[in-house]
């Protein structure tokens, strides 16, 4: 049976293309091929018509097959490129392959053409699955499975980056949180599926009811959000309008129309918060108290946070959670840029509740901090922490662990005693234990702050800031503070590479931590690109996806067994 094949040939000689073809149409290949021989026949091809492999003369009068070859390479086209001549050396044919060409072929030896099509077209089909399949997990990691709208992380990440912008250029940016009244009913009658059925039906509708600038997620159950960037209170209101006249026409299922009603709470950018887990409680709060008085929509304001239901339940199951030990810390390393290996790691707080399942971190430490129960919360991570870093090192395991600190925490002149507790409680030297703190917290109160920073210093313990480049601190007050280390904010490294921007912070940061005497730690590292070139910038270590998603501790041997950057450490145990 004949194999379909699409071929371009970039040739000066039609003798040379005949016996080409010969070859190939011998050897089962059903040709459908077009012939060229200069720059501008080959870039028109290459625009006109998806090829399946592409085969260039080396040398011809016109043109040349290195410069075909980069015309290819700057289009971002991934097909097999076989360079042909006959008069190629041992020296042109190397060029030609460091040039990133597939394979070179002699014309007086083209019984060996057909041979290097099969292996190149194998190849280059292992790497189209390999990328459709890393697309559909991409896709997976950022959209919800049932209605194909961005989940959560996604919402997320647009979210800062929306904040980012904003504040850049003075803007509003807007987050609605949408959650369907009654909708337990719905499934408790009608099933499940139906349920299901209706959640798509309402992602449809939400989305028809938005531009195209505007982003609205599924973040789980019944609960949607609507993010508007660069937004204004006025517009919030009118879109939130808009939405719920949007759901007002009954949805039909199975011939039954079902009325679906919702409760809105609105947030904004820069009024009600500055970061993505403020807007989202704020907003969180709001819809509660739409949905108490069935009002459709209700503009977030600071008198509103006690009156939250889901936020007193909420605290009163945290409580319960600390005291039964239900809470857990996932672990995430950090990367030696240098060495290739894992010198630490952080620790992050994960709550899997009994009900509700995974409750995101923004959703309960904020509300924590509101109410005090910050304190113990914060002793449940340092007593997890350090004793997760005393059974690593009696296991051979040498490495750094750290956790973040709240603003209150800075506030607590409590802390340096409880943690030298700790610390001497597990046998470890302070160095072993790492404190993160966002520069905002420090500058809450900036005296309290570098008293209780000095002692945890003076104690041995390292003392990293976290999200740097995003708060609001002077290098002058910077300088002052005991630390070692600062954290690049993810915000700036997930896009350094295809925003110029944000590629300039970054290695502006790198240059200034070092002037100033400090490691620096690049976060949101999600590919090799990026990791390539923070090692070209100098940059320190590393932490991202592209290493490892925070995982529990019974994990890290098998990672460290298996990933090449724990190459030479012992599998903790």
């Amino acid at each position: 049976m004949a194999i379909p094949l699409r071929l371009l040939l970039i040739e000066d000689s039609e003798d040379d293309a005949l016996l080409v073809t010969h070859e190939l149409q011998r050897h089962g290949y059903e040709l459908v091929y077009e012939r060229v021989e200069s720059y501008a026949a080959t870039n028109d091809a290459l625009d006109r018509s998806g090829w399946d492999l592409i085969i260039s003369d080396y040398s011809m009068p016109q043109f040349s097959g290195l410069a075909a070859l980069a015309l290819v390479q700057a289009k971002g086209l991934d097909v097999p490129f076989i360079l042909m001549s006959g008069t190629i050396g041992e020296e042109i044919a190397v060029e030609a392959m460091k040039a990133g060409a597939h394979d070179y072929i002699m014309k007086n030896s083209m019984t060996r053409l057909p041979q290097a099509i099969d292996r190149e077209l194998r190849e280059a089909k292992m790497r189209q699955d390999r990328r459709q399949a890393q697309e559909i997990i991409d896709y997976m990691a950022y959209h919800d499975p049932l209605t194909a709208l961005p989940n959560r992380a996604l919402l997320h990440e647009q979210l800062q980056q929306a904040i980012k912008l904003a504040q850049r250029e003075h803007k509003t940016v807007a987050l609605l949180l949408l959650d369907l009244d009654r909708f337990k009913e719905i499934n408790d009658t009608l099933g499940h599926a139906r349920g299901d059925a209706v959640l798509q039906q309402v992602g449809h509708r939400l989305k028809e009811a938005l531009r195209e600038s505007d982003m609205v997620a599924r973040l789980g159950g019944d609960e949607f959000a609507i993010m508007l960037p660069l937004s204004s209170p006025d517009h919030a209101h009118i879109v939130a309008r808009k939405v719920l006249s949007a759901l007002e026409a009954p949805f039909i299922m199975e011939k039954l129309p079902i009325m679906v009603e919702a409760s809105i709470g609105i947030a904004l950018h820069p009024d009600h918060g500055d970061t993505v887990e403020e807007l989202i409680q704020r907003s969180d709060i709001a819809m509660y108290i739409a949905k108490r008085h069935k009002s459709g929509f209700v503009l977030y304001e600071p008198a509103l946070d006690q009156h939250s239901p889901r936020h007193l339940t909420l605290m009163a199951e945290l409580r319960q959670a600390i005291d039964q030990r239900q809470l857990r810390l996932y672990y995430q390393p950090k990367v030696d840029l240098k060495t290739g290996r894992m010198t630490g790691v952080e620790g992050l707080l994960r709550w899997q509740h009994a009900e509700h399942g995974f409750i995101p971190p923004d959703q309960f430490i904020a509300p924590a901090e509101q109410t005090g129960l910050i304190f113990p919360l914060t002793r449940f991570v340092l007593e997890e922490a350090t004793q997760q870093c005393r059974a690593w090192r009696q296991g051979g395991l040498n490495i750094c662990t750290s956790i973040n600190l709240s603003a209150r925490n800075l506030q607590d002149p409590t802390l340096p005693r409880q943690v030298a507790e700790l610390v001497a409680a597990r046998g470890l030297e302070p160095c072993g234990l790492e404190l993160e703190l966002t520069e905002s917290a420090i500058m809450m109160n900036p005296a309290r702050a570098l008293e209780v920073l000095t002692q945890l210093h003076e104690m041995g313990v390292l003392l990293t800031i976290d999200d740097f480049g995003i708060g609001y601190s002077s290098l002058a007050y910077l300088q002052r503070l005991p630390i070692s280390t600062i954290k690049i904010d993810k915000s700036f490294v997930l896009n350094m590479v295809s925003n110029d921007n944000d590629r300039v912070i970054v290695r502006s940061t790198i240059d200034l931590g070092h002037n100033l005497g400090l490691k620096v730690v690049a976060e949101g590292v999600e590919n090799q690109v990026i990791w390539e070139e923070l090692i070209a910038f100098d940059c320190d270590l590393a932490q991202g996806y592209y290493i490892s998603r925070p995982m529990p501790a019974a994990d890290l041997p098998a990672w460290l067994s298996q990933s090449p950057w724990g190459a030479g450490l012992p599998a903790a145990s």
